[in-house]
């Protein structure tokens, strides 16, 4: 018979746990997924602007004031940021379906530029906003 009194054998940790470490394309994967849930609250947002629309006007002040509020400029910041990234996010992995950019240092520069990008774009899309009297 065998012998089952001696338990499971020692195993080591992850070996990512003592050599990873982080890098461009990580962070922008981990970025993504983040502004995906962002993008799913936006549309829940939106379906409230609509609802808040058909209840008539006393609603839809309500409602405009909670957006307008620096809570909920913040999240509309947030929600800018997350569509221009995931813009960019997209154009990127569309280039790699291709089977191009998956150099490493190409695919560290896509991951910086997709970064840089919403950054940008959010900042000119609230100074035109702002600009313009949205606030």
């Amino acid at each position: 018979m065998t012998d089952t009194s001696r338990g499971l054998p020692e195993r080591p940790m992850s070996p990512h746990l003592q050599v990873w470490r982080w890098h461009i394309t990580m962070a922008c994967s981990i970025l993504h997924r983040g502004c995906v849930v962002g993008l799913w609250v936006g549309a829940v947002i939106l379906a409230g602007w609509a609802a808040a629309l058909a209840a008539g006007s006393d609603a839809y002040a309500g409602y405009v004031g909670l957006l307008g509020s620096p809570i909920g400029k913040l999240v509309l910041l947030g929600e800018t940021f997350a569509v221009f990234f995931n813009i960019a996010y997209t154009i990127r992995q569309t280039f790699w379906d291709t089977g191009k950019g998956f150099q490493p240092r190409v695919a560290d520069m896509t991951g910086a530029m997709a970064i840089a990008f919403a950054v940008v774009a959010t900042i000119v899309t609230w100074v035109i906003a702002h600009a313009n009297g949205a606030f």
